[in-house]
């Protein structure tokens, strides 16, 4: 009982009809551990919510991973059994008991999701594990484009993009995850982690810059209106990465922040006015 309320509380919330029980478990993920993504994925159409909501409840299950335990074993094998799933998946197996992995069975086998795209999402969370800085610019560029390029690449996938616009969707999915990262540089050097391989302001600066750049190509690829709430997630990045260029010791100082009023402003004008 306690969960219907849950369920009917939220969709009464966002004015939509009630979802089935196992898209309603990953909005209830999402929502609880990345609400900015839940959001914007409210703000899309029903049938896009359902094709989206496992794949950011996916992406949620396999960020928190590495930091659940201080064992790096367990770690690596909550990431393993993630891509193991994954993998049974696109080869028509019985998904595994878990509420998101079923869902997220179904969304790989209808939408031909790119096993090898999921995997390398999945794969560059092992950098969150250890110590480690990474080894360069290169192995930082590709931790963003696995994390965040992937991660909207199959959410583009899934709403039917063509195979044309991966390149623009990727640069909008880099940007945003750079922008969440230097969101979490203050929590993650805490931890004792190396977040950025140069963490000099001007490098800092121009980093956020060459963000901003990739979203403007990413805006001026003009990319279809049926593709738009995959693009959704990233809808506050150029924001936070403005505040970077300007004065990049805000990354430092965790002084990156936005007013839940004009997010809610911006996903509103995007769902009324169109664009990303």
């Amino acid at each position: 009982m306690a969960g219907m309320q849950r369920r009917n509380r939220l969709c009464a919330l966002r004015g939509a009809p009630e979802m089935s029980d196992p898209i309603q478990a990953c909005a209830e993920i999402v929502a609880k551990g990345d609400p900015d993504r839940f959001k914007a994925t409210m703000a899309a159409p029903l049938e896009a919510r359902t094709r989206l909501l496992p794949l950011y409840a996916l992406n949620l299950e396999i960020a928190r991973a590495p930091w659940l335990t201080e064992e790096p074993m367990i770690a690596e094998m909550r990431l393993q059994f993630w891509r193991d799933t994954v993998e049974e998946a696109a080869l028509g197996k019985p998904a595994r008991a878990h509420e998101v992995a079923q869902p997220l069975a179904a969304l790989i086998q209808t939408c031909k999701l790119p096993v090898d795209v999921l995997d390398a999402m999945i794969a560059a969370r092992r950098w969150d594990i250890y110590k480690n800085a990474h080894e360069d610019t290169q192995a930082f560029e590709a931790y963003l484009d696995d994390t965040g390029g992937g991660l909207m690449w199959c959410a583009a996938i899934a709403l039917g993009a063509a195979p044309m616009m991966e390149d623009p969707v990727r640069k909008m999915g880099q940007a945003t995850a750079l922008a969440g990262l230097f969101q979490a540089v203050p929590d993650l050097e805490a931890r004792g982690r190396v977040p950025l391989v140069d963490g000099r302001p001007q490098a800092v600066a121009d980093l956020a810059r060459d963000g901003l750049t990739r979203i403007q190509a990413a805006r001026s690829a003009r990319l279809p209106k049926s593709l738009w709430p995959a693009l959704w997630a990233g809808a506050h990045a150029a924001t936070t990465l403005k505040q970077v260029a300007q004065d990049p010791m805000r990354v430092a100082n965790a002084t990156l922040m936005q007013s839940d009023l004009r997010k809610s402003l911006r996903l509103l004008r995007f769902g009324t006015l169109g664009g990303y």
